[in-house]
């Protein structure tokens, strides 16, 4: 019995000395580098300088993993060449590099395998600090969306929530939202509700929210435990990542975000070729003693969109707007006015508020006017704009399939077909071609060719289509200009007409120089093409280049032995001088000895 109870002290003994080394050496802090097989696991990396590791992870089966570097700390004062981790997608460092992490990195880095192994490796500068890294890992399906979360919104203003919400969120939950409002808005988030494990340094849970499209934009903040806080972008997109490891679930989180106009004005206005936007500011109506439900359009049902701005934006031809044509003026013209909801009132307090909204679109431009009427007070606001015009080649004469390659390489002969597209909703407009011209320049320099003239056409090849709204068409056989490149330019100049004026410059086709005065058009705009390049030009391009350089190499290599010839030359040339210079000294001094004798005649 004695042998025995010595035996259960020892081995008492022994295990109290494992469980103090398992204490010592907490479970998750690494060595330096090693091979990683468990399915997820969380590593807290403390560096030492001058310090080069590398883990693998890799185990049997067609998941993927999912590595994350959610906090870390290293040297600030090294470049990113000196100290930083860098992860390999595979199970070695000769696989493709995913990216790099280093002090510079403002987000929190997160990176997929396209197989079941991962590898990264850590350098450290030679600097003396204290070095910290938290990472953890997890496998996936990547055919298999667990969580079913994130995605794109892009409504003007919403909420979302993390799965199960007020439920516990998931395990390993990777979830990503990408938020989009309106060009000329910036997007403010507030967080209702953020339930999270809590951390200091935001570890295991947390939330990231970035300043742009992508999670590679700007980080705004990274959070987690339990708080309420509110972000703005500086742009009118905003990225939200929700993360979340294997332990400690909870309710997670609650958001919504609402628009912001960028712009601090009362009232703006602009005006495209299909669009009216109107921009009236709610701090100016609230110092009016009015509020968004106290305006409307002509037409009533047409209402605005709400953040800190009253946003009325609507088809030139929508919501009751009055058009008018004089002479070769167009204008659209909407009314913005108090409603009549207290029609039996006596007396106000409050002043008369009536703003005219007026578009006026004449020649080349796109005038906006905006009056503000408070009783006797009126305000103007004006800006210039263009007609929305493009032109394009298309495969055939469909004119389904636009090509949008640049340059357009074609074959001598071939035929092109040309459209050119007015971008209105207006459907009373139609285009008509005017003049189109061709030139070897893009500045449309001499020498130029007419294709169209006046709406006649101008070459043997080209055939004009008939008037179809918002389009004008044509067609022609491809040239190229004598003693010029194979580029070519197109520039056509486009008349806009009335559809129901049947005197207009659209209407009457084809005019000959001397009855052109019969009508005027209504607007007038241009668009230029190009280039068009032949395809034998091309190649033939290519090959002048090689001759080119082949032929400055050859002249580079044969220069010294041009140098080398002159230098011999005029060696050769000055001895030659030399002994023509003795020769003629021993003539002179030998002339008296010399006689002529005078040649027969015959």
């Amino acid at each position: 019995m004695e042998a025995v109870g010595r035996l259960v002290s020892l081995a008492l003994l022994i295990s109290l000395c494992l469980a103090e080394k398992n204490l010592k050496v907490p479970q998750g802090r690494s060595t330096c580098g090693g091979l990683l097989q468990e399915i997820q696991k969380a590593l807290i990396l403390n560096l030492k300088a001058n310090e080069s590791c590398t883990w693998t992870i890799e185990r049997p089966g067609n998941e993927t993993v999912r590595l994350i570097f959610s906090h870390f700390k290293l040297d600030p004062g090294a470049s990113c060449e000196v100290e930083n981790i860098k992860v390999y997608d595979g199970a070695s460092t000769d696989t493709p590099l995913l990216g790099k992490v280093c002090s510079k990195v403002d987000y929190v880095p997160v990176f997929e395998s396209s197989s079941n192994s991962l590898t990264f490796q850590t350098s450290t500068s030679s600097s003396v600090i204290q070095r910290s890294v938290f990472v953890f890992y997890y496998y996936f399906s990547s055919e298999i969306s667990i969580n079913n979360c994130g995605g794109y919104l892009n409504d003007f203003g919403g909420s979302f929530t993390s799965p199960n919400y007020p439920q516990a969120h998931p395990e390993f939950a990777y979830c990503v939202w990408h938020i989009q409002v309106d060009k000329g808005y910036i997007i403010d988030l507030n967080f209702k509700e953020i339930f999270l494990e809590i951390d200091e340094n935001c570890r295991f849970d947390f939330i990231a929210v970035y300043d742009g499209p992508s999670t590679n934009s700007s980080l705004l903040g990274q959070v987690c435990g339990r708080i309420t806080p509110s972000f703005q972008s500086s742009s009118n997109t905003l990225t939200v990542v929700l993360s979340t490891d294997y332990a400690n679930s909870y309710r997670g989180f609650s958001a919504s975000y609402s628009p912001l106009y960028e712009k601090e004005v009362n009232a703006s206005l602009s005006c495209s070729s299909d669009l009216l936007t109107a921009i009236i500011s709610k701090s100016y109506l609230e110092a009016l003693h009015y509020n968004e439900n106290d305006l409307q359009l002509n037409d009533p049902l047409c209402r605005p969109r709400v953040s800190n701005v009253l946003e009325y934006s609507f088809p030139l031809n929508k919501c009751g707007t009055i058009k008018q044509v004089e002479g070769h003026t167009i204008t659209y013209t909407n009314f913005i006015t108090i409603t009549n909801s207290s029609s039996s009132a006596v007396i106000t307090r409050k002043k008369h508020l009536q703003i005219i909204l007026k578009c006026e679109m004449e020649n080349n431009s796109t005038v906006e006017i905006m009056y503000i009427t408070e009783d006797d007070i009126i305000k103007n606001i004006s800006a210039l704009g263009k007609y929305n015009i493009s032109m394009a080649f298309y495969e055939s004469e469909s004119f389904n399939n636009p090509l949008l390659s640049s340059p357009y390489y074609v074959d001598l002969n071939q035929t092109l077909f040309v459209q050119v597209t007015l971008h209105v909703l207006d459907p009373n407009l139609v285009v008509f071609l005017d003049t189109c011209i061709a030139s070897p320049t893009s500045d449309l320099a001499p020498p130029t060719y007419d294709l169209i003239r006046s709406g006649c056409s101008k070459d043997d090849t080209c055939n004009i289509y008939p008037l179809s709204g918002h389009y004008g068409r044509f067609q022609f056989s491809a040239f190229k200009f004598l003693r010029r490149l194979g580029s070519v330019y197109l520039q056509c100049k486009v008349l806009i007409c009335e559809s129901n004026d049947t005197q207009s410059r659209c209407n009457q086709g084809c005019i000959s120089r001397r009855k052109r005065a019969i009508s005027s058009y209504k607007w007038k705009t241009e668009s230029i093409i190009g280039p068009i390049r032949l395809k034998t030009d091309h190649t033939t391009s290519s090959k002048s280049e090689f001759q080119n350089q082949v032929h400055t190499e050859e002249s580079q290599q044969a220069q010294p032995f041009s140098s080398l010839h002159i230098l011999s030359f005029m060696v050769l040339s000055l001895n030659v001088a030399i002994v023509g210079g003795l020769l003629l000294r021993q003539y002179r001094n030998r002339g008296t000895e010399c006689q002529y004798q005078k040649l027969q005649s015959y």
